[in-house]
C-alpha cells in the first residue's frame, strides 16, 4: 500500500494514507522524501521546498499559505499554514473549456412507490409534522402509541420535531413556514398529520396559505387546543391516513426521478480524496441517467468556489451561485464573524488545516458535471443535474434543506465518523 497521496501534479504536499514515523523515506509520483517528524494519518507532508507566504498547494489549488519556512519532510498543518480567505470576493464568468452536460446513459430502474401526483418516492412513510416545539412531545407519544398502524406497504410512523414556530417574526418566521409546508409535501411521505398546539405564531390558516393545493385524503390537521383528548384524536385521523397509505405497494420507476442529497460531517484528511470523490462520481452517473443531485453546505465552499462556478451551464446560474456565495459571507461579516473559521477540532485533528483544505474535500462531492441551477433555502429542485442549495454547513440544517428542497435521500460521508440522520433515510 502507497504511503501518501500526490492529488495533483502541481501540490507541493502529499498526504499520509496511514502514520509516517521520523526518517521514513517516503517514494511517491516519482518523488522520494524522507520524513523530518512524525506525520499523522490524513495530514499532509511538504514534498518541495514552500518558503514562508509561498501558497501551499493541495488539489491543484492554494489551501493557504505557509507561516515559516517548511523544507521537504515538514508536517504542515495548523502550526505553519494560515487561510488566505478574507471577505467577499468579485467573480467572473470564466466558463471550464470543457462545460458540457455528460452523455447520457438510457436510465435504469428502481422498486419505488408512484404517488398520485405522479411523483416518485423511496419511502411509504406516515408523518407528523409539529408547527411549534411546545408539542414535540405529544407528537413522540403519538408516534410510540401509533406503532401497531405500521403494517403492509407501511414502512414507518415518524415525526421530526424542531424548536420553532413560536416567538419568531419576520423572515426567521417565514423561512419555519416555508420549510416545514416543504416537508409536508415530501413524496417520501404517502400521508402527514400536522400538529397544531392552537396558540402559536404559525397559525393554521397562515400554514395553509404556505402549503398551497394540497390532497385533503392525504394530509390531515390536529390542533391541540381545540380537542378534549388529542391522543384520542390524533388516534382517529392516522387510522385513516394509514389507510390511504397502506393503497400504495412497490413498483419499477427510473431513476431519472430520483433526487439525492450530497452531505459530509465530521470530515478528516482523507474524506476528499476517498468518500467525497466516490459519491461525485455518483453525481455524475446520476446526471448522465437524467436523475438529479444536490450539493449545499455553502460556507464550506469558501475558498473552493472556483471549482463549481466555472461549471455553472450558463451566466444566469453563475449569477446566482455568485449571489449564493457572497451573500453567505456578508452575512457572517455583518455578524462580525470571519468567513474562514471553519475546521471543527475534529477535522483539524483528522488532517484539515484551513477552511480551503475542508473546501476542496467538500466539493469534490460535485463530481465533474456542470452546476443546472442554484436553489433556495426551502426551494423545491425543479432542474435535472446537478444543483446547489443555499444552506449551510451544519449538518442539521443542511441536510433538513435538502430535504425540503426534495431530496429523497442523502449520500453522507463522514471521515471523524457521525450517527446523524435527517427526515430522508441517510447513506454514510
Amino acid at each position: 500500500m502507497p504511503q501518501a497521496i500526490h492529488i495533483s501534479p502541481i501540490d507541493n504536499v502529499v498526504v499520509a494514507l496511514h502514520p509516517i514515523a521520523k526518517g521514513t523515506l517516503v517514494e511517491v509520483d516519482g518523488l522520494a522524501v524522507t520524513a523530518l517528524e512524525d506525520i499523522p494519518q490524513g495530514h499532509k507532508m511538504a514534498v518541495k521546498p514552500i518558503k514562508n507566504g509561498e501558497n501551499v498547494i493541495k488539489y491543484g489549488f492554494p489551501i493557504g499559505h505557509a507561516t515559516a519556512d517548511a523544507a521537504p519532510g515538514t508536517w504542515m498543518h495548523t502550526h505553519n499554514v494560515h487561510t488566505n480567505l478574507s471577505g467577499e470576493v468579485e467573480y467572473s464568468y470564466n466558463p471550464a473549456p470543457d462545460l458540457a452536460p455528460l452523455p447520457k446513459v438510457e436510465p435504469e430502474t428502481f422498486m419505488g412507490f408512484r404517488r398520485k401526483d405522479g411523483r416518485a418516492a423511496i419511502r411509504n412513510e406516515i408523518w407528523i409534522i409539529p408547527t411549534v416545539g411546545c408539542v414535540n412531545d405529544i407528537a413522540k407519544k403519538i408516534v410510540a402509541d401509533n406503532q401497531d398502524l405500521v403494517t403492509g406497504s407501511i414502512e414507518g410512523l415518524y415525526t421530526f420535531t424542531h424548536p420553532f414556530g413560536c416567538s419568531q417574526t419576520g423572515h426567521d418566521h417565514a423561512q419555519t413556514r416555508k420549510l416545514l409546508a416543504a416537508l409536508v409535501r415530501h413524496p417520501n411521505a404517502a400521508a402527514v398529520l400536522v400538529l397544531h398546539l392552537g396558540c402559536e405564531n404559525l397559525q393554521h390558516d397562515q400554514f395553509v396559505e404556505e402549503l398551497g393545493e394540497y390532497d385533503h385524503d392525504r394530509v390531515k390537521f390536529l390542533t391541540c387546543q381545540d380537542v378534549e383528548d388529542e391522543f384520542a384524536a390524533a388516534r382517529d385521523i392516522l387510522k385513516e391516513l394509514a389507510a390511504y397509505a397502506g393503497q400504495f405497494e412497490r413498483q419499477p420507476i427510473p431513476v431519472s426521478e430520483l433526487v439525492v442529497g450530497m452531505k459530509c460531517g465530521g470530515s478528516d484528511g482523507l474524506s476528499g480524496i476517498t468518500a467525497n470523490p466516490t459519491i461525485g462520481r455518483f453525481s455524475d452517473m446520476m446526471g448522465q441517467r437524467g436523475g438529479s443531485t444536490v450539493l449545499t453546505e455553502v460556507p464550506e465552499m469558501f475558498g473552493a468556489e472556483g471549482f463549481l462556478m466555472d461549471r455553472c451551464i450558463n451566466k444566469e446560474v453563475f449569477v446566482k451561485a455568485e449571489h449564493m456565495i457572497n451573500g453567505f459571507k456578508d452575512y457572517f461579516i455583518s455578524h462580525n464573524e470571519v468567513v474562514y473559521d471553519n475546521p471543527s477540532p475534529g477535522n483539524k485533528a483528522g488532517g484539515i488545516t484551513t477552511l480551503e483544505d475542508k473546501s476542496c474535500g467538500c466539493v469534490q462531492k460535485g463530481g465533474t458535471a456542470p452546476i443546472m441551477d442554484v436553489i433556495g433555502y426551502g426551494d423545491p429542485v425543479v432542474t435535472k443535474g446537478l444543483n446547489m442549495l443555499y444552506g449551510p454547513g451544519n449538518d442539521l440544517v443542511s441536510a433538513t434543506a435538502m430535504t425540503a428542497a426534495g431530496a429523497h435521500l442523502i449520500l453522507f460521508s463522514t471521515g471523524r465518523g457521525t450517527p446523524f440522520s435527517a427526515p430522508a433515510p441517510t447513506l454514510k
